[in-house]
């Protein structure tokens, strides 16, 4: 008995007390259940309460944990929906006058106008015919000094080249003799001098000065060679003059060149008004007419311009026919040479809000917007339907006559609204 009591408390002593017990329960019927009991509940004190009371204190943690992690979220989430996640985003955006300024922001009062159908053509930028001139000698000469350069923005009257020439020289000579001539019958009078001497006296001068003239003299450097009468001072020497404002676009020649009549000096040419030739299809040609707006795009900027000419022969390579397009180019913004995209308004009009294409937007949802001012410095985004689009103009319906939008920047704006209405919950 007592070996058997050492065997159970060794027993005891290796295993847990659920064990034990499940022991002494097993060996109950050997008469050792009141020692087994006082055993069993020596180890349920030992390990039993304390693991049924770290048990609690876990669970009483996990009971922490739970209610925090739901008060954060229930708490958590109903802060945030009362800000942004359950309310509407903001639809406008309100900006002081230093913004506007700083973001280039331009408004404009819509109305109703009149928009053709778009015909786009190609087109290739060159000179204005009729703001353009060539500077050009008319009598063989050598270039002794140049006055302007390639580039330069002259003025009529303006010296470009300074040229000698034996043949300038010669009539010089003539014109002084001959004026020499004239001025002393003049002296004499009618009554000394018969009238066939006078009258062939004026011929000379008048032959002369023409003859100086169409070489090249201006009158005002006729009359200064003219003030002596000094015969050493035809040199042959004289000037070639700008025949108008513009800007030296080409000046093909070297000082000490030798120069026949007619060869181009330098081409001069206003550039604030070029011509665009567009090539067009007989079918699309039909369409338009002298006068028709046109809008020429050169990178990423839009000229204004109406047709002003029409070829009324096809190209027989190209099988296409020629028009030219007026385009104001004050900012420089156009080359002779430069390939453009040019569309021109058909005869077919229709009515209707035209707004620039810069001011009309995809919102989020793919559909077009504009942005009205609804207060001075407030804007509203406003939905529209685009019915047509001719170059850098859309006509669209939507919009009343005489709302204030944005005609420029619209970018800037649709940027502050998406701004003001975005929030990090609600990634």
């Amino acid at each position: 008995m007592k070996n058997r009591l050492v065997f159970l408390m060794l027993l005891s002593l290796a295993s847990p007390g659920v064990v034990f017990a499940e022991e002494g329960h097993a060996h109950g019927d050997d008469g050792l259940n009141d020692f087994s009991g006082i055993e069993m509940e020596e180890g349920h004190d030992d390990h039993g309460d304390k693991g049924h009371q770290h048990e609690k204190e876990d669970h009483g943690h996990e009971d922490d944990g739970h209610e925090e992690k739901g008060h954060d979220d229930h708490g958590g989430g109903h802060d945030e929906g009362g800000d942004d996640s359950h309310g509407e985003a903001a639809s406008d955006a309100e900006l002081s006058a230093a913004q506007r300024r700083m973001a280039g922001i331009e408004t404009m009062i819509v109305k109703r106008q009149s928009l053709g159908d778009a015909i786009t053509a190609p087109g290739e930028a060159m000179l204005n015919a009729y703001r353009t001139t060539k500077v050009t000698p008319r009598t063989p000469g050598q270039v002794i000094k140049r006055h302007a350069r390639l580039g330069d923005h002259v003025k009529k009257g303006q010296p470009l080249i300074t040229l000698t020439s034996v043949e300038m020289a010669e009539a010089q000579g003539a014109l002084i003799e001959a004026d020499v001539e004239l001025r002393r019958v003049e002296k004499l009078g009618r009554k000394v001098v018969s009238e066939k001497r006078f009258v062939t006296a004026q011929i000379a001068y008048q032959q002369a000065y023409a003859k100086v003239s169409a070489y090249g003299m201006t009158k005002n450097q006729i009359e200064s060679l003219m003030k002596t009468s000094d015969a050493t001072r035809a040199t042959g020497e004289f000037r070639l003059l700008s025949f108008q404002d513009g800007t030296i676009i080409s000046d093909d020649f070297v000082v000490g060149e030798l120069i026949e009549p007619g060869y181009v000096l330098m081409t001069i040419s206003d550039e604030s008004l070029l011509w665009v030739e567009a090539r067009l299809a007989p079918e699309d040609a039909a369409r338009i007419a002298l006068g028709s707006p046109a809008r020429v795009q050169a990178g990423a900027h839009w000229l204004s311009g109406k047709v002003t000419q029409a070829r009324h022969t096809l190209d027989e390579t190209t099988r296409t026919l020629a028009v030219h397009i007026e385009v104001e180019n004050r900012n420089d913004e156009l080359h002779p040479g430069q390939f453009v995209t040019a569309v021109i308004e058909g005869k077919k009009k229709v009515e209707g809000i035209v707004v620039p294409l810069a001011s009309v937007l995809r919102a989020a949802d793919g559909d077009w917007q504009v942005f009205v001012e609804v207060a001075p410095g407030r804007f509203e985004p406003k939905e529209v339907e685009v019915l047509r689009t001719v170059g850098d103009q859309m006509l669209i319906d939507g919009l009343a006559e005489g709302t204030t939008i944005v005609s420029k920047g619209a970018f800037f704006v649709q940027s502050e609204i998406a701004k003001s209405g975005f929030s990090v919950h609600n990634h």
